[in-house]
């Protein structure tokens, strides 16, 4: 038999994300390689380059930033885009003109008229970008899809989501973090949420959202929660750490702080609490969580009406930890998420309308080690080489740019819904957005 092509991969922007895949391809060496990475961080690159096959090494190329990578002739199969939100755009297209395929980071980029244009970029030079919306490849999704696909629950009629972006995760990221401002980054729906506007679609079967409307506001994380003055820093504070929960040296003293840490600390892990505490009196990760620039609500609820008369709830809010969903079907119900599984009877349920028990689905035991975003990231990785070499055409894979824009579309227009209080023509306002009548 021959032997099996490896697909070459370069990252670019090398966090905390295209470490992770990098790192996990290296799983599969019989399928994947690793031929250059470009950060201004040089220690990351080094830790990408050090993923490789000790003798494979010298041949990972290394980049100071993106530019310098894409200045060169294409290096590799599939570019793996891990900056930031507001440089995704350059980079991608960059890429997609010199020839490579995408592995692109959500969001597909800082505004709706970008992410537009990168699809149709994909559509007019036969690319095939993958976005990473992980919660596709998870046992969990995966098995609301089949249930639900299955006509167990009959038609479906509506449903009600939540996603509990948790409180330390909210104010490390959405406050005191990259994406804390949405003028600097993306809004909170399309940051964190558009994972869930395209898992919702996905999970329905309903290819298009014709309507929302959306109310959010920034209710905690702000100022006027303060009750009395007190330094803008935590390392300034003289209260006893921990003594509020959201005191920043806890990054230094909890493990699970530090574990966010890590996101954005490169030593996170090796540092000493002194270290990490002389670090946090500049970073922004040192801040008083209620004396930051951020503005994105902390939470928000967002009505949608889908083709079919199908229609739905979904909240997003800071006081919670984990997703969770009901689907309502004309022949019965789901109940499935973090909830259920705490307080049973079981992570996933199906009931009847009209007699019979309970049914508890049990999940399938995860492939792979690596379990991040239950299991996500290993699935995206495991699916990513038939997606770039196997499947018929770019409408075929798992995540497509193409079917992960109309979830952008979703996200913009919910934003929309809530900062003018009317219901938005999904269909229009992409209109709008497409031909520069409306600036998102």
């Amino acid at each position: 038999m021959p032997e099996q092509k490896r697909l070459s991969l370069a990252g670019i922007g090398c966090g905390s994300r295209t470490r992770t895949y990098m790192k996990l391809a290296m799983e599969q060496k019989n399928r994947y390689r690793i031929a250059a990475a470009a950060d201004p961080v040089k220690q990351r690159t080094e830790a990408v380059r050090d993923f490789a096959p000790e003798e494979e090494r010298d041949s990972v190329r290394l980049f100071k930033d993106a530019a310098s990578l894409l200045a060169e002739p294409r290096l590799a199969d599939v570019a793996i885009i891990g900056t930031q939100d507001d440089y995704h755009y350059a980079p991608c297209r960059k890429a997609m003109e010199l020839g490579y395929h995408v592995l692109l980071e959500k969001p597909i980029a800082k505004t709706l008229k970008e992410a537009l244009e990168l699809r149709d970029t994909a559509r007019l030079l036969k690319r095939r970008v993958a976005v990473c919306h992980v919660l596709r490849y998870t046992q969990f999704y995966r098995t609301l899809k089949k249930i639900i696909d299955s006509g167990e629950i009959g038609e479906v009629i509506t449903f009600n989501a939540n996603e509990g972006v948790g409180a330390w995760h909210f104010a490390h990221s959405f406050v005191r973090g990259h994406w804390g401002n949405s003028k600097t980054s993306t809004p909170m729906i399309v940051a964190k949420c558009c994972h869930d506007m395209d898992i919702l679609y996905w999970l329905m079967g309903r290819r298009k959202c014709l309507s929302v409307a959306s109310f959010g506001e920034l209710t905690f994380f702000t100022k006027k929660t303060l009750s009395s003055p007190r330094p803008e820093r935590c390392t300034d504070w003289i209260t006893p750490v921990g003594e509020d929960p959201w005191d920043a040296r806890k990054y230094a003293t909890d493990d699970e702080c530090k574990r966010w840490l890590g996101m954005v600390y490169d030593r996170a892990q090796e540092a000493t609490a002194e270290e990490i505490c002389e670090w946090l009196k500049t970073s922004p990760w040192g801040r008083d969580y209620l004396q930051c620039d951020n503005d994105q609500p902390d939470h928000q609820v967002s009505i949608m009406r889908f083709e079919g008369g199908l229609t739905g709830t979904f909240t997003m809010t800071a006081f919670e930890q984990g997703r969770h969903i009901e689907v309502y079907g004309t022949k019965g119900k789901i109940r499935a998420g973090v909830f259920y599984k705490e307080n049973g009877p079981g992570e996933i349920t199906v009931t009847p309308h009209f007699g019979g028990k309970t049914r508890v689905v049990e999940l399938e035991e995860l492939a792979g080690g690596y379990q991040g975003h239950g299991g996500g990231d290993w699935g995206l990785i495991e699916a990513l080489y038939d997606d770039m070499l196997t499947v018929p055409s770019p409408e075929d894979m798992t995540t497509s740019i193409e079917e992960s824009a109309h979830s952008h579309v979703m996200a913009f227009a919910t934003e929309h819904a809530r900062l003018s209080g009317q219901v938005v023509d999904v269909a229009d306002f992409e209109r709008k957005v497409a031909e520069g009548i409306l600036n998102y």
